[in-house]
């Protein structure tokens, strides 16, 4: 249970086993997934490894593999999944399989050549089949010569216009564009015009020619008589026929080619990229005198180490090797990578916790809190649980048909995918504190009836007469006159009567406010008591005494305080108008000011809040000067020792090593306190985003009813249910972009923001460097 909460317990280990086996041990390793192998040759270059040839061998097949798999996505044809063999082929069959990649590769391009070559001259025939269907029309100009071709439909003004400034009307042009229905059997579907230019002299025909040749325009010749004309159509028609049966059986024959290689490109692929991995793996390791045996280094969890042996038995079993693997843990000083467990719900908090910093070894892992603390704080900016139960649905449906979006290939749908949990985490929790706003689209429940009663207000029991209804636009329910307030409190939530009181905004931004500073004192304590956990498990008591506990002093003398003031002063029964503020309050504390009247709220507040300050203020010097004394205190006498040792051999430098450390030592210990006390008060104040976003979001929300479908449900006239329908329409298009997107990302954002800063710097390093295993699971995934 303790590896759920920090990270797994890693060992050293190292392995010996025979070359003949290396294929299928290091194939079992990979599916196992749990062994992130060392490298042992880290000073080789890349191109001096043993197995170089055999990764480039690979990294060509990968290449001639995704020409293939374009060929086939180009072609619409479906891949289908391929069936994933355990085994892998030996370092013999690699030839073989090269050979086959070779030669199908070489017959497709063959094929796509003569396909490309067939269509040009189809197309060229298509050409010269229009033109000459249209030529008769243009030839009303009998003498001279011409130019006729066909040009792309987006170049012909600019080629029109630079004719007219060469030849001033020395011309005549015609053109007529290839209609579509007459061009839906060409190969190009480039729209384009047919053109013939009619002059005077051989020179002027042979600049135009040259003008053609600049807007690449195709030039076709074309006979002048009318015979010739007809004969060379019905040739080029002809042409067409036979050139048609033709592509149409190159389709079919590269359709075919290509099929047969799509039914096995997904197990291709995956043998490829597994002995590309396993010739990598083989890189990384040594081979002894004899090049009989291997040696490699792997890291690997200490409660996966007999799953580790057994997988080596039974690849060294496969092969028919005569010895068995050994596996010698070793003891080492290297620090060990962070491997945090994770299954397909926790997998998204940990990698918001990672894209922070990988956690150092051991570290204690915020992923198990975040699970609830993030989408809880998420929750109280975005509390609306109708736009939570709409969050919650998409969610389910996202979870439900994971599969199919994953097959979509699309980046921001695999993001959606990935993170599934946490959105749907996110709109539960939403639900929930929608519920306790008592807030769905804007507008409440009144499930269990208000604790307010206007009818009290009426005479004779109080001041109010129908005559105060009419003349008064704002009523005030006094809670003193008896009946008015029940003295029990709405059951669950915000009592409903607020969501039509004038002071409703007033009410709101006061009591989210506050919620907002005793949620961040709490998140940033709860924090602080996490480093006392790391320092526990590091056995590393001097930092309890000289960081933690002035921390915690620190924070729960001025911010603790803080709390009390908000808790004691919900708690206390007294007039709005006599109330003293909680922030003025607070900063007179600070200021020791206590001349303005009506700042108290008990007796002994004045000693208390002097108290506390000044304990706050001790708490300073604490931070800063105790624990480099101490280290100070420690070293000083070996520095000494040290000194008189070395006093002929460079005293003078040794002792002005020991300064500069001792320099950096204070100027860290400054650093961090000046971060943290500033910081106590900088972090509080960012909590005050929880209610800034959420009066936001109830706002926002309470615009689009009123302003969109409040007005459309007014309407009364007979095309009011038609009205109703469009409005209904916007208002959900309106909800979903600006409500649930928008407003969503932003509260995403500011709850990651929360746990990055204000929560995650109070014990988390994140210097670590992540586990990266030989897995091939993890490889088919990304594939």
């Amino acid at each position: 249970m303790d590896s759920f909460f920090r990270s797994e317990e890693m060992c050293l280990v190292q392995l010996f086993f025979q070359t003949e086996s290396a294929h299928n041990c290091i194939n079992e390793l990979g599916h196992l997934g749990l062994v992130q192998f060392k490298d042992l040759n880290p000073g080789t270059v890349a191109f001096q490894r043993r197995f170089v040839k055999e990764v480039k061998k690979c990294e060509e097949m990968e290449r001639i593999l995704r020409f293939l798999e374009n060929e086939v996505v180009k072609s619409n044809i479906p891949i289908p999944a391929g069936f994933t063999s355990e085994t892998i082929p030996l370092p013999r069959d690699v030839l073989d399989l090269e050979s086959s990649f070779d030669k199908l590769e070489q017959e497709l391009k063959e094929i796509n050549s003569n396909r490309d070559t067939l269509r040009q001259n189809f197309t060229q025939l298509m050409e010269i089949n229009h033109l000459l269907k249209v030529f008769d029309a243009f030839l009303f100009y009998p003498h001279g010569s011409f130019v006729a071709g066909v040009i792309k439909h987006e170049r012909f003004p600019a080629f029109e216009k630079i004719l007219w400034r060469l030849f001033h009307g020395n011309f005549v042009l015609r053109h007529a564009e290839i209609k579509p229905h007459e061009e839906e059997n060409m190969a190009d579907p480039v729209k384009k015009d047919v053109f013939v230019v009619f002059v005077q002299g051989d020179q002027i025909r042979g600049k135009i020619r040259k003008l053609c040749d600049g807007f690449h325009a195709s030039m076709y010749p074309c006979p002048n008589n009318a015979y010739a004309r007809k004969e060379m159509r019905t040739n080029a028609n002809t042409r067409i026929e036979d050139l048609r049966l033709v592509l149409k059986r190159t389709e079919e024959f590269r359709a075919t080619a290509l099929t047969a290689a799509a039914a096995n490109l997904q197990e291709w692929t995956t043998k490829v990229k597994k002995m590309k991995a396993i010739y990598y793996t083989l890189n990384l390791c040594n081979i002894d005198i004899t090049q009989k045996l291997i040696v490699a280094e792997i890291w690997c969890p200490v409660s996966d180490l007999n799953s580790v042996h057994t997988a080596l038995i039974h690849g060294s079993e496969q092969s028919g090797s005569s010895l068995s693997p050994v596996v010698n843990r070793i003891q080492t000083q290297q620090t060990p990578p962070t491997f945090n467990r994770v299954n397909s719900f926790t997998s998204g908090f940990q990698s918001i916790i990672d894209a922070y910093g990988v956690g150092n070894y051991q570290e204690i892992n915020p992923a198990p809190y975040t699970m609830v603390t993030f989408p809880f704080l998420f929750a109280v900016m975005f509390g609306d649980c109708g736009h939570g139960l709409v969050m919650t649905l998409l969610a389910l449906w996202l979870i439900l048909h994971q599969e199919h979006f994953r097959k979509l290939k699309n980046e921001l749908i695999d993001m959606l995918v990935d993170g599934r949990y946490i959105i749907f985490l996110m709109g539960l929790f939403s639900i929930y504190t929608g519920l306790i706003y008592n807030d769905c689209f804007s507008k409440s429940f009144n499930v269990f009836g208000s604790s307010w009663s206007v009818r009290p207000m009426f005479h004779p029991h109080g001041p109010w007469t129908n005559d105060t209804l009419h003349d008064s636009g704002h009523l005030h329910l006094d809670p003193l006159v008896s009946g008015v307030y029940s003295g029990n409190p709405y059951p669950f939530g915000v009592d409903p009567i607020w969501n039509i009181a004038s002071n409703k905004l007033s009410f709101l931004n006061s009591y989210k406010m506050k919620m907002s500073v005793i949620m961040g004192v709490a998140h940033m304590l709860f924090g602080v008591t996490l480093s006392l956990v790391n320092y526990i498990f590091f056995r590393n008591l001097k930092d309890v005494a000289l960081q933690f506990i002035p921390e915690v002093i620190f924070m729960l003398s001025l911010f603790g305080y803080l709390i009390f003031l908000i808790l004691y002063k919900w708690c206390v029964v007294m007039k709005s108008e006599s109330a003293p503020s909680i922030l003025l309050l607070f900063i007179n504390m600070i200021l020791f000011d206590y001349s303005s009247e009506g700042t108290v709220l008990y007796r002994t507040q004045k000693t208390v809040q002097i108290f506390l300050v000044v304990v706050a203020v001790l708490m300073v010097p604490w931070l800063l000067f105790a624990k480099p004394l101490l280290l100070y205190r420690k070293h000083k006498f070996l520095s000494l020792l040290f000194c008189l040792l070395l006093l002929f051999f460079g005293v003078k430098k040794a002792f002005f090593s020991l300064q500069v450390s001792m320099a950096d030592i204070f100027v860290y210990q400054g650093i961090h306190t000046i971060e943290y006390c500033l910081g106590c008060i900088s972090n509080t104040a960012s909590y005050l985003r929880l209610w800034a976003l959420s009066l936001a979001h109830a706002e926002l929300s309470e615009v689009l009813w009123k302003m969109v479908l409040q007005v459309a449900l007014r309407v009364t006239s007979g095309m009011g249910s038609v009205l109703l329908a469009v409005t209904f329409a916007a208002f959900a298009v309106l909800t979903v972009t600006i409500l649930l997107v928008m407003e969503g990302l932003s509260a995403f954002l500011h709850a990651l923001r929360l746990h990055w800063v204000e929560f995650q710097n109070k014990f988390y390093k994140g210097s670590g460097y992540k586990f990266t295993p030989l897995s091939f699971d993890r490889m088919r995934d990304m594939q």
